[in-house]
């Protein structure tokens, strides 16, 4: 079968090979299956009869027992090691000589234990029992991981069918045959994501069940657009937005398909795509602060001048960009970014108190009182200086997280009208929209030190930056062809896959945004609204008082939104059926 290799991307070469001296134990099931020998063979070697501390000559009862339960366990491996062998032709071969191994090496340690249990007190015999014992757990261990491999094979079977499937359907030349090839590859994309989901809960690296799961995810979330993104290339093939579609489909797929390979054989995952590792760790600025705050405590006897004092500096100074930068953004208001410009003077002139502190107390051995209230007072310099950059995080996402839907909704509709300039004034406003959206998402991120929050932010962030080109060809296509049926069913395909990426997006923000935080600045944004109105009441605009109060309403409808969310993680109780019916109330006065 060959690979993919268009534009489209490449699902790999699905083969797999078996090092025999690799003894690398990548699932739980094989650390299951092979810890009760381990403990066996364990409890055999560091066995000690009675009779050992007298260094008397004899027999070892326990030990004779200890052999026979080895021996035991030793059979039960070769049984269903020759089953599996001759129920899977295409391994027979290895795993014949894999049980063969450890018939030998169970034979080996078999010897070796009962001369052990004949003289439990002579050292030599011990070593040979031990060599013997390590021989024995390397053979099985090779054995439970050749078996392991059964259901490799089972799930590369599969990802097989899927290449196959792939090339048909990316060869339809007519929609008749596209449906079929599409029907068919449904089929073989559950059968596959259904062997991936079982390999994913046997995978012991965190990182690689994480991969398996987003490459299933892809599969699913994707069948749907892959047919309608066909059709319409089938149908309209002179669109270049068309082709654009298709192959942004295609390539994620193909894409899912070789994570799932590389996964499922051990192989290092593929690079660029969807397969772009994921990025890991704290937000930059909330980790450069705990940084600072960890550092700037020290004993005075650790102070150096040459090098302490440049480095607290140093490391001051790029926090103060980072937040200069998130002072200087758009969506930053006037008060908070002077707000922000005096914590970042007052965290500089702590630290130089501080630094004056420390040079005083240098080589003392205790801190002075001084010194104390320096450190305390750079501590709470940098927590309100956190504390107003969260708030600016918090600005930025009740701005831009409102009305989300907007900008999609007046995109379509100009397609869906046919009127093919519209569909390009409203690209570049939802272009903005969306890159507007990742923007506060990667502020979010920054002052965050929720590690799997962050993550998740990256990851949809990420989702709607491929996606937004993608949704705006499908605009394009439904606008040069409004009365194409399978151009609406393409339009609405995309639309419905943003809108639940924006809904990703807006969970996992809430998720690392503190409800505290939100809650304190919803009310401030609603409050500014609330004068705005009125201004637009005393000078006559009837425009912008519709304008403001539909920024209300959007501001009360995530309030009620994210504090539902919130109380979810609750357990029922008054407080929470107290939360709830406020919630109500405004979400009814907000109406």
């Amino acid at each position: 079968m060959a690979a993919l290799t268009d534009p489209y991307g490449t699902t790999g070469q699905l083969t797999l090979k078996w090092d025999p001296k690799n003894l690398e134990i990548r699932t739980t099931s094989v650390e299951r299956t092979l810890e009760p020998l381990v403990l066996q063979v364990t409890t055999l070697v560091n066995s000690k009869d009675k009779t050992a501390k007298k260094k008397r000559p004899g027999k070892s009862k326990r030990a004779s027992a200890l052999v026979a339960t080895v021996e035991r366990a030793t059979e039960i491996f070769i049984e269903r090691g020759q089953t599996i062998a001759y129920e899977n032709p295409e391994i027979t071969q290895e795993m014949l000589a894999a049980v063969e191994e450890v018939r030998k090496a169970g034979a080996a340690m078999s010897l070796a234990a009962r001369e052990f249990s004949e003289e439990p007190c002579a050292s030599a015999v011990r070593s040979a029992m031990v060599r013997a014992a390590r021989a024995l757990l390397s053979a099985v261990t090779r054995l439970l991981i050749l078996a392991d491999m059964v259901d490799v094979h089972l799930l590369l079977a599969k990802l097989r069918a899927v290449e196959t499937d792939l090339d048909k359907l990316k060869s339809a030349s007519s929609q008749s045959e596209l449906v079929e090839s599409a029907r068919q590859f449904g089929r073989s994309a559950n059968e596959l994501a259904a062997q991936a989901a079982k390999r994913q809960k046997e995978l012991k690296e965190p990182r690689m069940k994480d991969e398996l799961a987003a490459a299933r995810a892809v599969l699913k979330k994707h069948s749907t657009m892959l047919l309608t993104a066909s059709k319409v290339y089938v149908r309209h093939p002179e669109l270049a937005a068309a082709k654009a579609n298709r192959d942004f489909v295609l390539r994620a797929v193909c894409s899912a398909v070789d994570t799932i390979s590389a996964v499922a054989q051990g192989r290092p995952l593929p690079a660029g795509g969807n397969n772009r590792p994921p990025i890991e760790g704290p937000g930059e600025l909330a980790q450069a602060l705990d940084d600072f705050d960890e550092r700037m405590v020290m004993e005075p006897l650790a102070y150096s001048e040459l090098r302490t004092r440049p480095s607290l500096e140093e490391r001051l100074e790029s926090i103060i960009s980072g937040a200069a930068l998130m002072a200087d953004s758009s969506c930053t208001r006037d008060e908070r970014r002077e707000r922000i410009v005096a914590e970042c003077n007052a965290v500089r002139q702590a630290l130089q108190e501080l630094l004056h502190e420390y040079m005083t107390n240098a080589g003392k051995a205790e801190q002075s009182e001084g010194l104390e209230r320096a450190i305390e007072h750079m501590c709470r310099k940098t927590r309100d200086l956190r504390r107003q950059l969260r708030k600016a995080v918090v600005d930025h996402v009740s701005d831009s997280f409102l009305e989300t839907n907007v900008p999609l909704l007046v995109l379509m509709e100009a397609a869906r009208n046919g009127n093919e300039k519209e569909v390009e004034e409203y690209a570049i406003v939802f272009t903005e929209h969306a890159n507007k959206l990742v923007e506060v998402a990667k502020l979010v991120c920054s002052m965050s030190n929720n590690e799997d929050g962050v993550k998740m932010v990256r990851h949809a962030a990420a989702q709607i930056e491929a996606l937004c080109p993608q949704v705006i060809n499908a605009a394009r296509v439904l606008g040069a062809r409004c009365r194409s049926r399978v151009a609406q069913d393409n339009g609405a395909a995309f639309a419905a896959a943003w809108d639940a990426a924006v809904r990703l997006l807006t969970l996992a923000v809430d998720d690392v945004t503190t409800i505290d935080d939100f809650l304190a600045v919803s009310e401030n944004h609603i409050l500014e609204d609330v004068n705005k109105c009125v201004v637009a009441l005393q000078e006559g605009d009837p425009d912008s008082l519709e304008r403001t109060a539909g920024a209300i309403r959007g501001r009360a409808a995530r309030v009620c939104s994210v504090v539902t969310q919130e109380m979810d993680n609750y357990e029922p109780c008054i407080y929470t059926k107290r939360v709830l019916e406020a919630v109500t109330v405004l979400r009814d006065q907000g109406k």
